[in-house]
């Protein structure tokens, strides 16, 4: 019997109830007939997985991504460590890792790729994400448009690139927030491709429309976030829910690429293992 590739699926939530786990289990079932799935609860049970799966999901999370108990974060930044080392010592049956969100800041944290920031307000809603020239051709935005549509939910950004250090661990910024004429601040950094076989986002590919459009509609939902950020800005965030080229199209293509990239590449390198 053919042996199922491992994943290590990360629950970066600390107990909190979200929609994020569940859509990443929804995404990795599909391919439930290739990949035998793991799940961690790091931030309540300070559990990380070891270097012994051979894919590797971690999930977004709320609070400051630079804070830590000492064990869950050291553990995390072990584990990129060792990730990274493997990949580089190693021709054959790479790691392949996805950061999203919460765990995309704490890497980027971790390698010193820029300045991890409070914003200035939160960003909540379905924004567009404009890809940079090396985004054009990443394989994991392969079949969206620039700009693609992104659920965005987030109190930290990562900004200021440390370009040097980008050069140094051979990284490339494959997508920048929306363009804000309006403010003077700093577009955040939304997509980086940390390596061959390491990539991340600070939006939320996994997100569903469908699920996001409950939770819009629900009274105490709708009431707060008009109070928050008003009735045109809700009244947006139904309409690019509604549109499938939008949220849709950026769930069935980011999460999924980057598992059949995986998928492809590790079935390549275990024939030639056999041969």
């Amino acid at each position: 019997m053919k042996r199922k590739l491992q994943l290590a699926l990360l629950n970066m939530y600390a107990g909190q109830e979200n929609k994020g786990m569940a859509c990443i289990r929804e995404i990795v079932a599909k391919y439930s007939d290739q990949l035998e799935m793991t799940e961690f609860d790091v931030r309540v049970k300070d559990e990380v997985p070891t270097i012994d799966f051979d894919i590797y999901i971690s999930s977004g999370g709320p609070g400051n991504p630079l804070e830590g108990n000492g064990i869950w974060d050291k553990k995390f930044g072990t584990l990129l460590d060792q990730v990274f080392a493997y990949n580089t010592t190693t021709v054959s049956r790479k790691k392949y890792f996805f950061l999203i969100c919460h765990s995309f800041q704490m890497a980027c944290a971790h390698l010193e790729l820029g300045d991890i920031t409070k914003r200035h307000s939160t960003s909540f809603g379905v924004h567009p994400v404009h890809k940079t020239d090396a985004g054009q051709t990443d394989p994991i935005l392969h079949g969206l448009p620039d700009p693609y549509f992104a659920v965005d939910s987030r109190d930290w950004q990562l900004i200021q690139p440390n370009l040097d250090h980008f050069v140094d661990h051979g990284a490339t910024i494959l997508s920048l927030e929306k363009i804000r004429d309006h403010v003077a601040y700093e577009r955040a950094i939304m997509a980086v491709r940390f390596s061959d076989e390491v990539v991340g986002t600070q939006f939320h590919p996994e997100a569903d429309p469908d699920g996001m459009l409950w939770y819009m509609a629900q009274e105490e939902n709708k009431r707060k976030i008009k109070h928050t950020f008003g009735e045109e800005k809700y009244q947006l965030m139904m309409e690019r829910l509604l549109d499938p080229a939008k949220v849709e199209l950026t769930q069935s293509s980011i999460l999924p690429n980057f598992i059949e990239t995986a998928i492809k590449n590790l079935s390549v390198q275990l024939a030639d293992l056999q041969s």
